[in-house]
């Protein structure tokens, strides 16, 4: 039986949808120089104000990236899963991380170098496409939240919340969402404070739109959730 650390040499990136564009010499080096890692639940990849050297894929598990506000509250700016990339946005601008990023699911992760970064960006022009579009992606996320916060009710944020969830973790069979999060987490994603989240879900379990089991809540009423969130389309 292999041991862990074969088992990570052996992990390749070239499933990655934002490496598709790359040939098959790029990807060969972009394997070799990136270095994979196994981490445990409550581990830190990078903190706020740290140096970064390269940004990170996620192979296995479930990353929640957030910023500290100044009376020590974290604002979780979004849960990263399997396929998803971190780091990059601080890399790329040369700055120092703005961001915090935890584990919250025991987690894969392999650190790819800046360097292998910027050589793809430079000499593969759809790959630096890639790049721009998912920046842009981000900046409309960080958009909407914005618009969120200044116009929207907590109960509105929350239903809202838990659409976004489903759509990004997806339902079990059971219909109950595939992440599991604290009050307190769920709080700092909505921003706003525990007890307030704690009241809200009381009140959707009362009208029928969620059920609790500890941490696990499962989606009874996608429709209900979408109408309460003032979304014009349906994350159905």
């Amino acid at each position: 039986m292999k041991n862990l650390t074969e088992s990570l040499d052996d992990i390749t990136l070239s499933g990655f949808r934002f490496f598709r564009s790359l040939s098959e010499e790029e990807l060969t080096s972009l394997n070799y120089e990136k270095t994979c890692t196994s981490l445990k639940k409550g581990s830190i990849i990078y903190k706020e104000g740290s140096r970064l050297t390269g940004f990170y894929c996620i192979i296995k598990g479930i990353v929640k990236v957030y910023k500290t506000g100044i009376d020590g509250k974290e604002q979780i700016i979004r849960f990263s899963r399997k396929g998803d990339i971190i780091a990059y946005r601080s890399l790329l601008s040369q700055e120092t991380a703005c961001t915090t990023s935890e584990i919250i699911e025991d987690a894969i992760l392999c650190h790819v170098p800046y360097k292998t970064l910027l050589n793809l960006i430079e000499k593969n022009s759809s790959f630096s496409l890639t790049m721009l579009r998912i920046i842009c992606a981000e900046l409309k996320e960080a958009n909407e939240y914005i618009t969120d916060i200044a116009q929207k009710t907590v109960r509105e944020r929350l239903a809202e919340v838990l659409l976004l969830l489903k759509e990004n973790f997806d339902l079990d069979a059971d219909k109950t969402l595939q992440i599991s999060l604290t009050r307190e987490e769920l709080a700092n994603t909505v921003g706003t404070a525990t007890e307030s989240i704690i009241r809200l879900l009381s009140e959707f379990r009362h009208d029928n739109l969620i059920e609790l089991q500890g941490r696990k809540i499962k989606i009874i009423n996608i429709q209900g959730l979408t109408k309460i969130a003032n979304l014009t389309n349906a994350r159905s």
